[in-house]
């Protein structure tokens, strides 16, 4: 059930001192303003600039003179999220925008002794990501959307904003008289997510009553079974050995198969296979019945080979 942004940090135990991660947007304000007021003198906030657009210097001197208006630290971290070829730029921009909020809390000493760190995705993000997932015929990972909480690079993640509604961050900012930056990007009708946010919310709003709280539950239910499945792949593990051996993957049925694959090439290797590139891979791993069958498929940002008994997986050169 979606609740007002007080009572979501109501709930919100952290440990101290806690980063927030401050774009000078809508969202991440009213996030640091409600953590600062809550708890004060405990709040570090930290901004990526990702010089993709000419608003970058404007949202960074926000983040600046708010944080000086609030007496709270900030650390601003310069990034370069230009995408490589075939990466889309919101995905290129995420994943700078990650490793450099990890690399800050472990290296600044603005940051010593941050353990967690807070992002200001609320209600419709969510909504927005599991429809961007259906959009693209994504499994169970995919839909199971964005996490309230995860561990990553010794840092404990959070989204406590998760069951707020979008316009509701924004009417309680507004009640605080706290000024934002608007990003120009989020009217720009190439990207497929700003069309959802434009066109497939207000549809929702008019048809579905509470299709917010349906939508996130359907993403929790996707988590748990993605869970089942995670813990399916690790027993699997144990009986084909890492990395896994051909002969005791031929064993197992086509859908675990599968669903051991995956789990072995995103926890071990941190890339994802496509269906495509799996499929192409099912037939070649089953026909490994002689020393001599080589195997060499492009799988995820790398290729898999037949090295001996087993599989091995190597990146792109």
């Amino acid at each position: 059930m979606t609740v007002s942004l007080p009572q979501a940090l109501a709930s919100f135990q952290p440990s101290w001192p806690l980063a927030v991660a401050l774009s000078g947007g809508a969202d991440s304000t009213a996030l640091f303003v409600a953590c600062v007021q809550r708890w004060p003198g405990q709040i570090r906030a930290v901004h990526i600039n990702h010089g993709l657009q000419t608003a970058a210097t404007q949202f960074e001197a926000h983040c600046r003179a708010l944080c000086a208006q609030w007496v709270t630290p900030l650390v601003v971290i310069s990034v370069n999220a230009q995408p490589t070829q075939g990466q889309s730029p919101e995905d290129a921009a995420r994943i700078a925008r990650y490793a450099a909020l990890a690399q800050a809390v472990a290296s600044d000493p603005v940051l010593q002794g941050v353990q967690d760190l807070a992002l200001a995705q609320h209600a419709d993000d969510q909504a927005e990501t599991l429809l961007l997932a259906l959009s693209r015929g994504a499994g169970l990972p995919g839909l199971a959307s964005m996490p309230a909480s995860w561990r990553r690079d010794n840092l404990q993640w959070h989204r406590p904003l998760l069951r707020v509604a979008g316009a509701d961050v924004r009417s309680w900012l507004s009640a605080q008289d706290v000024a934002w930056v608007e990003d120009p990007t989020n009217q720009d009708p190439r990207y497929t997510r700003n069309r959802i946010r434009a066109q497939m919310l207000p549809a929702l709003d008019a048809t579905f009553m509470g299709w917010r709280d349906t939508l996130a539950r359907s993403a929790s239910h996707c988590a748990q079974a993605q869970e089942v499945l995670n813990e399916l792949a690790q027993m699997d593990l144990l009986a084909t050995g890492v990395p896994p051996r051909i002969l005791a993957l031929q064993a197992l049925s086509h859908a675990r198969r599968v669903n051991l694959l995956r789990y072995w090439l995103r926890q071990y290797h941190h890339t994802a296979p496509s269906t495509a590139q799996l499929e192409a891979l099912e037939p070649q791993i089953l026909a490994c019945t002689t020393r001599g069958h080589q195997l060499h498929l492009k799988v995820g940002a790398g290729y898999l080979e037949r090295r001996g008994e087993a599989l091995q997986w190597r990146p792109q050169a």
